[in-house]
């Protein structure tokens, strides 16, 4: 074998398995990395049975917030998509003054200058193509934006300053809130109309159409693994639940911007089994011969406490008596695009 012809090769398999990717912090506070983790999130404020506290780990990912007491056990139960990043300096008024970077190279696609238009105050959207899908990462509550959409950025490229524009925030609490993840629907606009009443400023970049992962874990898995992808640290997340809905024949719309997310399955297959994480985002696709006529939760991890405290909601009961919420029903809704998209509106 000539080199030439072994250099393709390598080449070819490289653009398999995808190029790895430059990935660094937001911002200068890179005390994720030192176990430091009270200094890398912006705390809480915290009332519960009475006692006040602080609490760091209001501000990093997942189920860390309201908690509440189910039985005889502290449950908290109120979800955070993304993880909030302490200011590291600041003026002599307690202003922010970190300028807040891209995680990886990328293109921006939404910037909402105007803090009103949602609690994200003024945040960005920049999106990624790893391993032939596009992933997002959004940056939110910025005193100001500096990019504009169309912008290419590179790891580091600057997107704004660090302030606290949005609901609940002030100077004290002032912090980047980051997020990465997935987009949920090519055709939000007609799902936010179905289930809202208010307007929709950011088309496909609203934070409700993207599904949040462990930003905070995937950037530590990261630093251990450079050679890490990220369709290997999606595929890597633990299984909570799994629903099995109709319509096999046809490949979800989901699946063919992720395809890295099917696991298996059949030939001429009927129906898909969905894997969700905890957190609530789709982590596999199946095909299935199982017959249904409507979305079943076909597979479960059991837990000490009724399993909306550990689905963000989108499930009810327990046991063989667990099924779709409406928030649910909802969520998988937007997931497989079964509502009227802006096309089908059209055509009416």
């Amino acid at each position: 074998m000539t080199r030439k012809i072994f250099a393709c090769l390598v080449a070819v398999a490289g653009m398999a398995k995808g190029q790895p990717i430059e990935l660094s912090l937001p911002t200068e506070n890179h005390h994720l990395f030192t176990n430091e983790p009270e200094q890398f999130y912006m705390y809480v404020d915290r009332t519960f049975e009475g006692e006040t506290s602080k609490p760091w780990e209001g501000g990093s990912f997942g189920f860390v917030r309201s908690p509440i007491r189910v039985g005889d056990q502290m449950v908290l139960s109120q979800f955070h998509e993304g993880i909030d990043i302490a200011p590291v300096n600041r003026d002599k008024a307690g202003n922010p003054l970190d300028l807040v970077m891209s995680i990886a190279s990328g293109t921006v696609v939404h910037t909402s200058p105007i803090a009103g238009r949602s609690n994200y105050g003024k945040y960005v959207v920049v999106e990624h193509e790893w391993q032939g899908s596009k992933v997002a990462s959004l940056y939110a509550h910025l005193a100001e934006i500096t990019v504009q959409i169309g912008d290419p950025v590179k790891s580091g490229s600057v997107l704004g300053r660090m302030g606290y524009t949005g609901a609940g925030l002030n100077r004290t609490r002032a912090h980047v809130h980051l997020e990465l993840g997935f987009t949920m629907s090519e055709h939000y606009e007609g799902w936010h109309r179905q289930n809202f009443g208010s307007a929709n400023y950011h088309g496909n970049y609203n934070g409700m159409n993207i599904a949040g992962v462990d930003v905070a874990a995937f950037f530590l898995a990261h630093k251990a693994n450079p050679e890490m992808s990220f369709s290997e640290f999606v595929l890597s997340r633990p299984m909570q639940f799994k629903v099995t809905v109709p319509g096999g024949a046809d490949e979800p719309e989901f699946l063919k911007r992720y395809p890295w997310m099917r696991r298996g399955g059949v030939p001429n297959p009927v129906s898909w089994e969905i894997g969700f994480a905890p957190t609530g985002h789709v982590i596999s696709f199946t095909s299935s011969i199982r017959p249904v006529t409507e979305p079943v939760v076909t597979h479960l991890r059991p837990g000490k406490v009724p399993q909306r405290w550990l689905t963000r909601g989108l499930l009810t009961g327990e046991g063989t008596a667990t099924a779709l919420s409406h928030s649910g029903k909802q969520m998988l809704a937007l997931v497989l695009d079964d509502f009227d998209t802006n096309e089908k509106a059209a055509e009416r």
